[in-house]
């Protein structure tokens, strides 16, 4: 059986095929070209830190088990850490994962879409529902965290008891960098819609 160099509308992950940031259509606006560009890299080079997380995360975890079972010393801060670095990772990630298209999306009627419907049906998904969601989340997150920080909030279901705002600002920031990978996802979803084509597509 051979082997599929890429991915087809038959794929659950369809979205992986235009999460690409490849030459931008020789017809589109400069301006439209260069922020789709500017954006994804930006996502990239996110990315590119974010994951970096897993290295703490993973020593904290292996030192836990490690005290834990052979020398009889679990830690009071290993399971806080672990926890707050593995939710910095989920959501300082969103955005870059938003850009390769690997968010859990329902797609069974989607995918049989001709491009141009696709399009449309995204760029008003994101007009209607995802910046409005987002802004909204963005709001109520800014006060969740200024009232984080003006109350010194502690976590208490632990003894090591951590300040709770370091990882609420993660929340934060992972809304503002959805909310920039959503400015190109939108110029990319418009462009799918008025050409039929994803701009930057891997194929």
């Amino acid at each position: 059986m051979p082997l599929r160099t890429k991915l087809d509308k038959s794929d659950e992950m369809i979205a992986e095929r235009r999460g690409g940031s490849g030459k931008m259509p020789d017809d589109m606006p400069l301006w439209m070209a260069n922020t789709i560009i500017s954006i994804d890299k930006f996502s990239k080079r996110v990315g590119n830190v974010v994951c970096w997380i897993l290295m703490p995360l993973i020593f904290a975890m292996t030192y836990e088990v490690i005290m834990r079972k052979f020398f009889l010393a679990p830690t009071i801060w290993a399971y806080d850490i672990s926890r707050f670095l593995y939710g910095a990772l989920f959501m300082l990630g969103a955005g870059y994962a938003l850009s390769k298209g690997v968010h859990i999306r329902a797609d069974f009627l989607y995918r049989n879409f001709k491009t141009k419907n696709q399009g449309l049906v995204d760029f008003w998904l994101y007009i209607l529902f995802y910046f409005p969601g987002l802004l909204v989340f963005l709001y109520m997150t800014i006060g969740y965290v200024g009232e984080s920080i003006q109350r010194g909030e502690r976590g208490m279901d632990t003894t090591w008891m951590p300040y709770m705002w370091p990882i609420k600002t993660c929340l934060l920031v992972g809304i503002i960098f959805l909310l920039i990978q959503g400015i190109s996802e939108l110029l990319k979803s418009y462009w799918a819609a008025k050409k039929g084509e994803w701009p930057g597509e891997n194929k």
